[in-house]
């Protein structure tokens, strides 16, 4: 079965709080969908802003990419002809080959949002659709708000559909637009579309307000839709659209229908985390297919089940969709998995190996203590190292201290001494910075980089602390989280005190010594380090 794909990240997207689009950041995420074979784009409405004018015009200027672009626009003006009307005129001077052209189906909202009467709204449908077809056009008519108009008044809303086809609609999108119908309405919907319309193409544009946007476009596909609309990464007004990047694998590697090449879908994690950065939002680990977690197994016989044969806890491949299979270490891990984990590391380190049980033994105590080493994969490395003695510290710590003071002194509100040694030879460094774990980083990167002269090259990227135990009040025991870069790779390290400044440290001088330790003697970064 073969259904047409029109991702909407561009358009509909774009209307999802938080997301700030810039050109660069279209073009750059148009020309991902692009690669993946995405057939229809759509990258938003010409007549509305500048911005949008502007991409299609230099978008015009790429003959691959502006083929697969569809601009967006609305039926004209009540008090408008159709060739007078500004937004019609805008969709053609776009000049892609496909427009998608919006227009009401509820009579509800026809006489509330357009104070016209429904006879007119048709008039304005027809006009509409014959001056973009008589350009030459290919014709999506987006029946907006479609089942909720086709549920109060359905001879209406199916008179709206009627009428775009006379008047030449290549196809017809019905739109749950407030995202309030269950998957058994939408199906029902487009049965009775298709029976009154037998030979006009459909699609279906799900909203995710109840959470069911995927079931409902499935529902609608299922009934007969031969065109799904959504949102590369769910992204769109109020709670989202239809999530392409969970439902076309779904549909491609489950059912065998057609949407996009395959080697696309091999493409699909790798993409879906570079949209992800060009919106700013961080990718949730949870999301289906595309997600950190979508292939990480935590529990031990799950783990143990997968290493035999990946079939048992796992839908599809990861490889299918671009993503891979993590193993996390906790307290329910069994020596299996933590054989795969560090295997690269400690090849020695055998599930029937006797050290692997004493490891994970002692791994159990630290995450009794309240370390957690599945978010910091670098501090596990090395807390083996150090359970096999195989551990030599880099530098000793004579001694830190901090101070901070407020108001701050020159707009930086925090110092710190650092004080170690190394062969021998000790330092005293001194680093400022916003708050007592930035100048004390400061501080310990500027002591070592006179003796290991790559950890200059570090910086931190995210920094997380835990409350462990809040019934202690400001006594708690908190886990600090720190993951670094190097700027070819990134590791996670952690730290467990009673004390912030020092749980900080802790993973500080742990994030040091793993690039120290084992990304430097490695040489090849970029493979090595676990993330």
């Amino acid at each position: 079965m073969r259904i047409e794909v029109l991702d909407t990240t561009l358009r509909d997207g774009s209307q999802g709080e938080g997301v700030h689009l810039s050109l660069g950041d279209k073009f750059a995420i148009a020309e991902t969908l692009c690669e993946l074979g995405i057939p229809l784009i759509e990258a938003g409405n010409p007549a509305s802003n500048p911005k949008d004018a502007a991409f299609f015009a230099e978008a015009a200027q790429c003959p691959g990419l502006f083929g697969r672009l569809v601009a967006f626009g609305s039926t004209r003006k009540r008090e408008r002809t159709a060739d007078e009307d500004p937004g019609l005129s805008a969709l053609i001077a776009a000049g892609t080959p496909t427009v998608t052209l919006f227009g009401k189906c509820w009579d509800f909202q026809v006489r509330a949002v357009l104070g016209a009467e429904p006879e007119e709204n048709l008039a304005m449908i027809a006009d509409s659709v014959a001056r973009l077809k008589a350009a030459g056009r290919r014709v999506i008519f987006d029946a907006e708000h479609f089942f909720d108009g086709w549920k109060a008044d359905p001879g209406y809303a199916l008179a709206c559909l009627k009428t775009a086809a006379q008047a030449g609609a290549d196809l017809c999108c019905l739109c749950d637009t407030n995202g309030g119908s269950f998957p058994e309405e939408i199906a029902a919907g487009v049965r009775a579309a298709r029976k009154a319309l037998p030979s006009l193409p459909l699609g279906v544009h799900c909203h995710n307000d109840m959470g069911m946007a995927e079931a409902c476009s499935l529902a609608g596909l299922e009934a007969g839709a031969v065109q799904v609309q959504g949102t590369f990464l769910g992204f769109g007004e109020r709670c989202g659209n239809c999530n392409l990047s969970a439902l076309i694998p779904s549909l491609q590697l489950k059912k065998g229908w057609e949407l996009i090449p395959p080697e696309g879908l091999r493409a699909w994690t790798p993409a879906a985390r570079r949209v992800a950065d060009i919106l700013n939002f961080s990718l949730p680990s949870s999301l289906p297919y595309v997600g950190r977690s979508a292939f990480a197994h935590k529990g031990g016989m799950h783990a143990d089940a997968v290493l035999k044969d990946p079939a048992t806890f796992e839908q599809v491949s990861p490889e299918a969709v671009g993503n891979s299979r993590r193993f996390l270490i906790s307290e329910v891990s069994g020596r299996g998995m933590l054989a795969e984990k560090i295997g690269r590391f400690f090849p020695e380190l055998t599930k029937d190996n006797r050290q692997t049980a004493r490891i994970l033994a002692r791994l159990k105590e630290l995450e009794q203590e309240g370390y957690q080493f599945e978010s910091a994969e670098a501090g596990l490395v090395l807390a083996v190292m150090r359970a096999l003695k195989e551990y030599a510290p880099c530098f000793e710590l004579v001694r830190y201290q901090t101070v901070n003071e407020q108001p701050a002194v020159e707009g930086v509100p925090s110092s710190a001494l650092v004080k170690i040694r190394v062969n021998g030879k000790t330092r005293l460094c001194c680093g400022e910075g916003n708050g007592p774990v930035n100048s004390l980083d400061k501080a310990l990167r500027e002591a070592l980089t006179a003796f290991y002269p790559s950890v200059k090259e570090m910086s931190l990227t995210d920094y997380k602390v835990r409350v462990l135990t809040p019934q202690a009040a400001t006594a708690a025991v908190v886990r600090v989280l720190i993951t670094s870069t190097d700027g070819r790779s990134e590791w996670s390290t952690v730290g467990v005190s009673s004390d912030v400044i020092d749980a900080s440290f802790k993973a500080l001088s742990d994030s040091i010594e793993y690039k120290i330790l084992i990304l430097d003697k490695q040489g090849d970064c970029t493979k090595q380090s676990p993330r």
